[in-house]
């Protein structure tokens, strides 16, 4: 999968702006604040998700203008495809000139995105970790979300239901039934993650063995007990069942539920210690780097289609080993990499540069 050609006008701080990018390593260079990161994000729009920086539709059209318009040629599926994408009071999507929604054209075009917010993943609390294993799966297995979905439906159910009980104690009976279906969706939800990590933890420790030049060993692991390969579905809703009806009396007190999926973790260790507690800025960033590229490597071996890597200032607090390997060693992707000083970039083989300045390609 590569873009050839992208097309941006009236896209924040970029009036207009053309690129023919090469099917290696593409760097886009320039000081803060000129545009470097809304080219990356005018890509991902393209996957038919949401901002990566969390921006609303309307804040991303430049000011004055009354819409965004993106256009970008690119080869998937053995073929050359070209997307359309218009932005105003609501996105409008064209691919192959015939009109799409968000969901429809998620998996048309595949793309993997790292920026700085991305650190969030190794720094932050288990909430970013679930949140980045729940996306990647559903984009594999789009069913995936709508499991997730009526799980959290029925755990609020419950935590109501927790709250209300100590008033009105006649509801403690209803427990069993918000009980049943917690159990019934968090037992594929466990499963599905548990499958996921197993494959993404091949792919993350190879890579990040590589921008370590092999000094450093990551590990990756689902915080929650592995099921056996013997345990099925049945058996995991029976455990999990028991484990709520175990927690209610502490559940009532709290008013929350304190066993299932919702309170997992993906556990991130840089030689055998705790990456968030102990790792250097540098070693966090290249693992939370490995997650994500390992996120597109887990894509391709289920798709046969290598994603877009965009990488949002990836080379700061990296030395040049890590940066060497950033730029030579991924091979046969197309990968997008911004950065403020050129000089970060002077050993790169393959590849071709774009400086950009007050939202222009000069």
């Amino acid at each position: 999968m590569n873009i050839e050609r992208l097309e941006v006008r009236n896209f924040r701080n970029i009036e207009h702006c053309e690129i023919m990018p090469c099917r290696e390593t593409n760097i886009i260079y320039g000081q803060n604040a000129q545009g470097k990161t809304n080219l990356l994000e005018s890509i991902w729009l393209f996957t038919g998700c949401r901002s990566f920086r969390g921006s609303r539709d309307k804040d991303m059209i430049s000011f004055g203008a009354s819409k965004s318009i993106l256009d970008m040629d690119f080869y998937a599926f053995d073929r050359e495809q070209n997307a359309h994408l218009e932005i105003a009071d609501s996105r409008k999507f064209h691919l192959g000139g015939i009109k799409k929604n968000p969901g429809q054209l998620m998996g048309s075009f595949l793309c993997v995105v790292f920026s700085p917010v991305h650190l969030s993943l190794v720094k932050d609390g288990p909430y970013e970790r679930r949140r980045f294993l729940d996306i990647a799966v559903s984009q594999l297995k789009p069913k995936y979300a709508v499991t997730l979905s009526q799980y959290n439906k029925a755990l609020m159910q419950r935590n109501f239901l927790l709250k209300d009980i100590k008033v009105c104690p006649e509801l403690y009976d209803t427990l069993d039934v918000w009980e049943d279906r917690i159990a019934f969706f968090a037992s594929e939800i466990i499963r599905q993650r548990y499958g996921y990590v197993r494959k993404l933890s091949e792919y993350a420790d190879e890579i990040y063995a590589g921008l370590s030049s092999g000094k450093e060993k990551l590990e990756i692991a689902y915080s929650r007990r592995e099921p056996s390969e013997a345990q099925n579905k049945q058996e995991i809703y029976e455990e999990l069942r028991q484990q709520l009806l175990a927690a209610r009396q502490n559940d009532i007190l709290t008013g929350s539920t304190s066993v299932g999926p919702h309170r997992d973790d993906l556990l991130i260790k840089i030689d055998g210690l705790a990456a968030r507690a102990y790792g250097s800025q540098g070693q966090q960033r290249s693992a939370a780097l490995a997650l994500k590229l390992g996120e597109a490597a887990v894509v391709r071996s289920f798709s046969t289609q290598q994603p877009v890597a965009l990488l949002d200032d990836v080379m700061s607090e990296l030395d040049e080993t890590r940066q060497n390997y950033i730029l030579n060693h991924i091979r046969q992707w197309q990968v997008f990499i911004t950065c403020c000083d050129p000089s970060a970039v002077k050993n790169l083989k393959n590849g071709k540069k774009f400086h950009m300045d007050a939202g222009r390609i000069i």
